[in-house]
């Protein structure tokens, strides 16, 4: 079953425990303010990519500030997914985190511009690896 272009469901969220410890400790990271992204390449039988996104607790005390932000930061990963398309090769997952790394609770338009440029970057960055 296909799914469709703009979708975010369940089996494109990244929940597993095991999944986020492995991208914290093995997973490269880029850097656009107030955004930073941990991706990871892992070997899978399922071409699906898999998504997270994280807001500290220690800048946004209040958890309608920090769902405020991770319902941005979701809502433009939805639009914007197609740029990582097929970046991996067919046996293989990407497994990509988006941390909200700002002080000050952001619009809109601020993470709807810096999360396709760091989406941009992880394909870059994983065609230069496939390159050499």
């Amino acid at each position: 079953m296909e799914s469709k272009t703009f979708s975010y469901n369940a089996s494109e969220k990244l929940k597993s425990r095991k999944l986020l410890n492995r991208i914290f400790a093995e997973g490269k990271s880029i850097n656009a303010y107030p955004l930073k992204v941990l991706y990871l390449i892992s070997e899978t039988t399922t071409k699906q990519n898999l998504a997270g996104v994280g807001v500290s607790s220690r800048h946004f005390k209040k958890a309608v500030e920090r769902n405020r932000i991770k319902r941005l930061l979701r809502e433009s990963y939805r639009l914007n997914k197609n740029i990582l398309g097929d970046a991996v090769f067919e046996n293989q997952q990407l497994i990509v985190f988006f941390l909200f790394t700002g002080k000050d609770l952001s619009d809109a338009t601020l993470i709807s511009e810096k999360l396709p440029l760091l989406m941009q970057k992880i394909v870059q960055s994983i065609q230069n690896k496939n390159a050499n």
